[in-house]
């Protein structure tokens, strides 16, 4: 299979950001490697054994690192397993799934069998949400409750508003190599300034070859036949996956929607104050 990588070189400098961000975290933690059906996934562990089972998963072009530094108490109250997306740019297989079926799902609940937990808390950001959602849809007996934040298979937004504010600029940095255009396609997505997101999307921007593939949503019937309490957290400036649209059709189509939030200023990638926030309420369960 070809590599995703784009060369040996460009996969270590990704990795060694990786391992930089890990040991920022400065937490206790263990890898475990788990052989699934799709390929080698790797798990970051945390927390106590004894803790209740929660698993991170996160979004497009990023890793688990990112995802534990997102949300870094809840280790206080779980044990976290973050777990690395297949074909990512991080330290899991590269084996490309369809979002079309329920692979991904399937993949998550060879992982969480793997891992021998039972009622395990699902909390994911964007693409980690369509993971989850298909986890559930595959098969939700492990499952005590999710927490999606600005998921991906909802809905989408404009694909014109995409196109300019995101997919252009990132392209224009691909050709020119000018970090200005990183910075103002993480303009467009972050609500804080992330200094290490644009040393990591500067390397996978040019070193990794993303999936451009158009997201799908979910279906009416699908949604209807999960079971499992979703707490729903949308933000109001996200251009990908519009808050208060997505609110609207979540309200339509889940008949287990616990509750839903609408973060007022936050854009896709939320800020600090509002994840610690969105933290708060997982730890309360």
């Amino acid at each position: 299979m070809t590599s995703l990588f784009k060369s040996a070189t460009g996969k270590n400098e990704i990795l060694s950001l990786y391992d930089e961000k890990l040991s920022e975290l400065n937490i206790d933690y263990q890898y475990r490697v788990i052989d699934s059906s799709y390929g080698k996934t790797n798990v970051i562990i945390t927390g106590s054994s004894s803790n209740p089972p929660l698993i991170i998963i996160h979004g497009s072009n990023a890793c688990a690192p990112i995802s534990l530094e997102t949300y870094p108490n809840l280790s206080s109250k779980f044990q976290v397993f973050a777990v690395d997306v297949l074909a990512q740019p991080n330290k899991s297989a590269e084996t490309r799934l369809s979002m079309k079926d329920d692979s991904y799902g399937k993949w998550m609940n060879e992982i969480i069998e793997a891992l021998k937990i039972d009622n395990v808390t699902l909390v994911g950001f964007s693409f980690g949400g369509l993971v989850i959602l298909k986890t559930l849809i595959n098969k939700e007996d492990k499952i005590k409750e999710v927490f999606l934040s600005a998921p991906a298979y909802i809905v989408n937004g404009n694909p014109f508003k995409a196109l300019f504010k995101v997919f252009i600029p990132m392209k224009r940095y691909m050709k020119t190599q000018k970090i200005k255009f990183v910075e103002k396609f993480l303009h467009e997505l972050f609500t804080d300034r992330d200094e290490f997101a644009i040393k990591y999307l500067s390397k996978v921007f040019l070193n990794f070859n993303m999936d451009f593939t158009p997201v799908p949503v979910i279906s009416k019937a699908e949604a209807k036949g999960i079971k499992i309490p979703i707490t729903l957290i949308a933000a109001k400036k996200d251009v990908i996956f519009p808050g208060e649209k997505m609110l609207k059709r979540a309200s339509k189509i889940f008949s287990s929607l616990k509750r839903t939030i609408l973060l007022e200023h936050s854009k896709h990638v939320q800020s600090k104050s509002d994840n610690l926030k969105v933290e708060e309420m997982i730890m309360k369960g």
